[in-house]
């Protein structure tokens, strides 16, 4: 039997999409960086960055980056802006074109970063003595 090619790459997309910027990084699966832009990039008002057709063209800028390293599968973590509620308007604007144009999903998490307890009270262990 003929050995089949395997031309299929994955790597992992770190999204962080606040409701200010949309960045996007992409790396191979050991974490090195392959490439990265944000809205920054594409357009220079700042109103614009977070906006979700900003955000596909960072999808189309990604697209270019996973052909030229034959990358057809994606793991996604999607992070948004920590103790804001939700993650920004372009995230899911850049699944939906990647989709579109044919890169296959494996995993789509989100890792925002919850806060639990908040800092630490002042005032000392037996509290503030008046």
């Amino acid at each position: 039997m003929a050995k089949k090619k395997n031309d299929e790459h994955t790597g992992i997309l770190h999204i962080y999409a606040s409701f200010n910027n949309t960045i996007a990084t992409l790396t191979d699966l050991s974490g090195t960086t392959i490439g990265r832009t944000s809205g920054g990039q594409i357009t220079k008002h700042d109103r614009m960055k977070a906006n979700p057709t900003i955000a596909m063209f960072i999808a189309k800028k990604i697209l270019e980056i996973c052909k030229d390293y034959k990358i057809t599968n994606l793991y996604i973590k999607m992070k948004g802006q920590t103790g804001e509620k939700g993650i920004g308007p372009g995230a899911h604007t850049i699944v939906k074109t990647l989709t579109k144009e044919g890169l296959k999903i494996l995993s789509l998490t989100e890792v925002t970063c919850v806060p639990r307890g908040g800092p630490k009270k002042s005032g000392g262990r037996r509290g503030r003595r008046v």
